[in-house]
């Protein structure tokens, strides 16, 4: 009698276990996000960090902007929101500058939705031509309190050039392909192709955050 029961308890052990591994992959790796090949060094290791992987003339990224920033709000403790521009070419790049000059001059959060304005909705901002340069973000900067002159020095200096440099290489290490996109502790990439809507990217990301948070918990 004693060997009849040991199937049948391995039977109600695997149907109680069932509905939680359930619960526990309700993304799949490949299907709902991808996991990197190599994990990319975080900013602070300490932390389980969210990358917002953007560009300032992506028309996505602009709407992208008020659904992140809501979610952001309910995230725990112990998670860092991070952003990298994305300079696909190098008629991208014064948008990374101009994103990295504001964080050296602590102006971005008066800068940041406004240089989306200027592009999108005042139109004040465009590419081609002769390129985007630093006097052509000068009327944003200026509402933020920074004179021309000022925003030149730094949209040209080599700290800026440094982040800008580092934004290309960890594009290339996260395998960006479009954007926006979610990069969860240097480990897994969430895009709008797999999840096919913001909702969708903010729960996947926010499963991954909790699967992180946990395991370094343990």
């Amino acid at each position: 009698m004693k060997n009849l029961f040991k199937p049948v308890g391995a039977l109600l052990l695997a149907l109680l276990l069932a509905p939680m591994a359930s619960a526990a992959e309700r993304y799949q790796a490949g299907v709902d996000y991808e996991l990197l090949p190599q994990a990319v060094r975080t900013a602070n290791p300490a932390l389980v960090e969210v990358n917002e992987i953007f560009s300032y003339h992506c028309g996505h990224c602009f709407d992208f902007e008020q659904p992140m920033h809501e979610w952001s709000k309910s995230l725990p403790d112990g998670v860092d929101l991070q952003r990298t521009p994305a300079p696909w070419q190098p008629a991208l790049e014064p948008l990374a500058r101009a994103y990295y000059s504001a964080i050296a001059l602590g102006v971005l959060e008066q800068t940041h939705i406004a240089v989306f304005e200027a592009y999108h909705i005042k139109k004040s901002l465009v590419l081609g031509g002769r390129g985007l340069k630093a006097d052509d973000f000068a009327e944003v900067f200026a509402d933020a309190g920074v004179s021309p002159e000022k925003l030149a020095s730094v949209f040209n200096s080599f700290g800026v050039t440094s982040l800008v440099n580092q934004a290309k290489s960890r594009i290339r290490a996260y395998r960006t392909q479009g954007t926006p996109e979610l990069v969860v502790n240097g480990k897994y990439r969430v895009t709008l192709q797999k999840t096919k809507s913001f909702d969708g990217m903010l729960a996947v990301a926010r499963f991954l955050v909790e699967k992180e948070l946990a395991a370094q918990a343990n």
